[in-house]
């Protein structure tokens, strides 16, 4: 598992490109910045269509949704037979190219156990087309495609659990971080970067856009997901080892993570207590998880 870190630890060296393609507040692009400054210059970059786009200095390569999971594999495997084991092959992947349309290539990368590193900022919907709803978009959310109105209360799912998937394919390593926490984000890059295999960090990155709040405000909604419980922060190795990266003595509501988000705003008191209840009862089997240092199934 990952070894944590100081602030003073974190790499001064920018590997980001300012401005680059972000909007103002993009929780994507402060994750780019902060997962390229562990991954330093040795790096090629893989995207799939996205945003941001233009975020880092590293060398870069794109294809089509789908074929994110092939692309790594492709430049692993080449990178491999020219004796250039010291260049990591790295997708910088959004929500629609790792839980929705990309899926089966990396679900493919993933079961074959490739050695690649996968980063997806996670922002829960198709952002850079208008925001349509994804698997990873949140139950009661509302986007342009789960719009709000006499027969619709937003996304009628809930959010597709990811991270314990790509774990259920027994890969070397699954992690989740937030821009709100960039010493743990950095660490698990930093770890990730020291194992052979297939190795994928979600990371939690908040759309002012999209999830509709003012620009300044997004480490403190992301800060708040992750004191509700709502995204919590973790590590899973080889499918079975577990552990809680962030135990606070006790959870905030999820009220202090959903109301200053216009987009669920809508919401009924009935419809945030279900939230809540299903919020506390995963984070309970979260901690029954890291007191045995197992996933429960």
């Amino acid at each position: 598992m990952s070894e944590r870190i100081t602030r003073a630890q974190i790499p001064m060296e920018e590997m980001g490109i300012t401005p680059g393609s972000a909007c103002q507040g993009c929780g994507a692009a402060l994750a780019a910045r902060l997962a390229f400054k562990a991954l330093g210059p040795n790096v090629i970059r893989h995207g799939v269509p996205c945003c941001p786009d233009t975020v880092t200095k590293t060398p870069q390569i794109g294809t089509v949704f789908e074929g994110g999971g092939a692309l790594l594999t492709g430049t692993s495997r080449g990178l491999k037979a020219i004796g250039r084991e010291d260049v990591l092959a790295v997708g910088f992947f959004g929500d629609g190219g790792t839980y929705d349309i990309g899926f089966q290539g990396l679900s493919a990368a993933a079961e074959r156990n490739e050695n690649i590193l996968v980063i997806t900022k996670d922002n829960e919907a198709y952002m850079n087309t208008g925001n349509q709803r994804s698997g990873a978009t949140p139950k009661y959310a509302t986007t342009s495609t789960n719009p709000v109105g006499p027969k619709s209360r937003g996304k009628e799912q809930p959010k597709k659990n990811i991270p314990f998937i790509f774990a259920a394919h027994y890969v070397p390593y699954v992690a989740t971080a937030s821009v709100a926490f960039p010493e743990d984000l950095i660490a698990k890059v930093n770890y990730a970067k020291t194992i052979t295999g297939f190795r994928i960090i979600i990371i939690q990155s908040p759309c002012p856009v999209g999830w509709r709040f003012e620009p300044e405000k997004t480490i403190e909604i992301a800060r708040a997901g992750v004191q509700a419980g709502i995204w919590p922060l973790f590590e899973i190795q080889n499918g079975h080892d577990f552990k809680l990266n962030y135990k606070p003595k006790e959870l905030k509501p999820v009220t202090e993570y959903l109301k200053p988000q216009a987009r669920f705003r809508h919401m009924t008191e009935a419809e945030i207590a279900e939230v809540q209840e299903d919020t506390t009862s995963k984070w309970q089997s979260l901690i029954q998880s890291d007191e045995m240092g197992k996933v429960l199934i």
